[in-house]
């Protein structure tokens, strides 16, 4: 593998947004899901599960309810009272309705996604048409007063069921009016406290679920208005539920980060009559589970700590494999922090402000595995503060550390930094060219001298840097075929001959930067591209993709290279496809150039192309681990793929020079403190 003088970087201060709510896409591929400050981000089940789309939060807009109408269009609806449809091409908010209703806490479409229905704060259902390029008001339901924290259709869009403090109601779609309504603490003695219903599902069958706040969860006949069965499940509360498609299964997220299965059984065997069992519990979570989904195959979750679990029903499964492994997602499926290697800075993104650090650096030497003292400490050097309530999209700082750029959903900022000494000063490039916004990935050549601009419609832009500060626009790309998605990742090469570009369509398009031409097209892969660089020396694409394949297409010949079609014969090694989380982040060593330095969440690793690659027999092993074995078996474990799992979680991984790497790891624990403090349990002999 080499050795590296490796800076550890901890004082990256992430603290990750949590969940808010999911939404399933009916008989669909896709999870939407929101979070506390706004964002939306949908991932793609197909292409294990990466998160292929991310639409910034904005401080003025929150979501408390997300759902999938008319086939593929994403609504969300929030206490700002708006209800917002995405565009999941520009990746931005297409356009909003006022709901009429004040702050809006629930929202459901029918089984044909022709309406919608939201839950208002003064106690009001509305009912919304799905039209074309939009929704439109049809008309209110019956009101009561308190408002209505959740809701749901009945599958043959006959009736709604609703849940408010104390009550559920049930409503006649066609009239209008309340043909139900059910005290839901009516059969608890003694109540001095509120009983807020905060998730309901209404079953084919007639029943109502309902979760509240007293740890239940509940089955109504909401004809004769009586209790079925209930079942405590916590003693803080049943804050979520969702059921599966077929009816048969429930799962329920709790305040205490306990979530719980309910499955519909026989009483005995061979009987017709069935009741619901809780299954199985799961402590996944260590806060609030505010969000549940059922798939057609998984039980999924997610909490206040950030975290999105996705844990398959194994009865589902036709074989153990990858699909059947369990999936924590805490951190984005791209990277927020660039580097400036030859000035040695890093670049921080925050959802609303820039840090810019200059890295420590040490005068001794040692051996492997040890800590080295700093004669110079790790600097803060500049804050950059986003105006107004967007969040920051993407942002970069050039190899030089001399320019800043970042942008917003409808600004895009370009600085120039200049260092004298200890002291940085910052100026705002005046009269930026006016682009395609928002920008969603940003890239700097290898000389500092442009600025590439991925933007929508597959779309590039191409600026010159000019000194002292100031920029001008040379070219636009745009794909031969058209493209309706914005790019969203950019890989430049380092003589500044050639610029590659993926967009929302999964497809790679080469351009000529000498002659400003679209050169070619990588053949299409079915899967998402994860991360891509051009190699400095031979200037070969290396493609990583969601399914954890390796692909290496020569550029100036418009072709895979042997090695590329070698591993697709041969295969990579089983635990490698295995793998749940994506690369994020290719880079080469420009020492070796057979190397190619890779990492995901979890591993960093050198893959050493003149080695061979392992068969399934083979141990890919931690370097750590293959370094205890004597020198004989080091030499049978000798391949291709050498891992370190040192560096957990690995934000970002870098080579500053052939002997120098940068590792940004954020712990989870780190910004766990930082969160609320959870409800407490009892543990047994504590």
């Amino acid at each position: 593998m080499g050795e590296f003088e490796v800076h550890r970087v901890r004082f990256f201060g992430l603290v990750p947004a949590g969940v808010r709510c999911l939404a399933c896409q009916p008989r669909g591929a896709r999870l939407a899901l929101a979070r506390t400050d706004g964002a939306v981000e949908v991932y793609n089940f197909a292409a294990n599960y990466f998160q292929e789309k991310i639409i910034p939060g904005n401080e003025a807009r929150s979501v408390e309810a997300l759902c999938w109408a008319a086939g593929d269009r994403l609504f969300g609806a929030g206490l700002g009272g708006e209800i917002a449809e995405y565009d999941l091409s520009r990746l931005c908010v297409a356009h909003s309705v006022d709901g009429g209703g004040g702050p809006i806490w629930s929202m459901a479409a029918n089984s044909s996604g022709t309406q919608l229905a939201i839950g208002c704060e003064d106690g009001s259902i509305k009912l919304f048409q799905v039209v074309p390029g939009g929704i439109q008001f049809e008309r209110n339901m019956d009101r009561r007063t308190g408002r209505i924290l959740c809701l749901s259709w009945h599958p043959s869009d006959t009736h709604i069921a609703a849940g408010s403090i104390d009550a559920l109601r049930v409503f006649n779609v066609s009239s209008g009016q309340t043909v139900q309504r059910i005290m839901v603490n009516y059969h608890v003695h003694k109540v001095k406290r509120e009983c807020i219903v905060w998730s309901i599902a209404f079953l084919s069958s007639g029943t109502v679920v309902t979760s509240d706040s007293f740890g239940r969860v509940q089955f109504w006949d909401w004809e004769r208005g009586t209790l079925q069965e209930s079942h405590t499940v916590s003693t803080s509360a049943v804050l979520s539920l969702s059921v599966s498609e077929k009816e048969d299964s429930i799962i329920v997220g709790t305040s205490t980060g306990a979530t719980y299965q309910f499955q519909l059984l026989p009483v005995k065997t061979g009987s017709l009559e069935k009741r619901w069992v809780r299954t199985k519990p799961f402590q996944y979570h260590t806060h609030d589970v505010r969000a549940v989904a059922h798939s057609s195959t998984a039980l999924i979750s997610g909490g206040l700590d950030a975290q999105l679990v996705i844990r398959p029903l194994m009865e589902k499964m036709q074989k153990k494999g990858y699909d059947a492994a369990l999936r924590k997602f805490t951190f984005p499926h791209r990277r927020l922090v660039s580097c400036a290697r030859k000035a040695r800075l890093l670049l921080f993104q925050f959802s609303q402000h820039l840090e810019l650090w200059r890295l420590g650096s040490t005068d001794e030497t040692g051996k492997d595995g040890e800590v080295l003292p700093l004669c110079r400490m790790p600097e803060h050097l500049v804050q950059l503060k986003s105006k107004g309530p967007e969040h920051i999209y993407c942002s970069c700082v050039s190899p030089c550390g001399s320019w800043v750029a970042y942008s917003t959903a409808s600004r895009f900022h370009l600085y120039r930094v200049q260092y004298k000494g200890d002291s940085v000063s910052v100026k705002k490039v005046p009269k930026v060219p006016k682009l395609l916004l928002p920008a969603y990935q940003l890239q700097f050549s290898a000389d500092s001298g442009r600025l590439f601009i991925a933007s929508a419609r597959g779309s590039v832009h191409v600026l010159q840097l000019l000194e002292p500060g100031g920029c001008k626009h040379l070219h636009m790309f745009r794909p031969p075929s058209g493209c309706p998605d914005a790019v969203y990742l950019l890989a430049v090469s380092a003589d500044g001959h050639w610029l590659a570009a993926v967009g929302g369509d999964w497809a790679i398009h080469i351009y000529n930067l000498k002659c400003f031409k679209h050169h070619c097209t990588v053949p299409t892969y079915n899967c998402a591209v994860t991360a891509l660089a051009i190699h400095p020396v031979t200037n070969n694409l290396v493609i990583a993709y969601s399914d954890q394949q390796l692909f290496e297409f020569s550029i100036p010949e418009k072709q895979y290279t042997a090695w590329s079609r070698m591993v697709q014969n041969s295969g990579l090694h089983k635990a490698w496809l295995e793998r749940d989380s994506p690369i994020t982040h290719i880079t080469f060593n420009p020492k070796n150039p057979s190397h190619i330095l890779l990492h995901d969440i979890y591993m960093f690793c050198v893959l050493d192309k003149s080695l061979p690659l392992p068969d399934n027999s083979a141990l890919l092993m931690n370097q750590s681990t293959l370094k205890q074995l004597p020198e004989t078996a080091r030499q049978r474990q000798l391949h291709a793929f050498k891992i370190c799992k040192k560096f957990q979680p690995l934000l970002f991984a870098d080579l500053l020079d052939e002997n120098c790497l940068v590792m940004v790891e954020r712990p989870i624990m780190d910004f766990k403190t930082q969160l609320p403090l959870p409800i407490q349990q009892k543990k047994f002999g504590t």
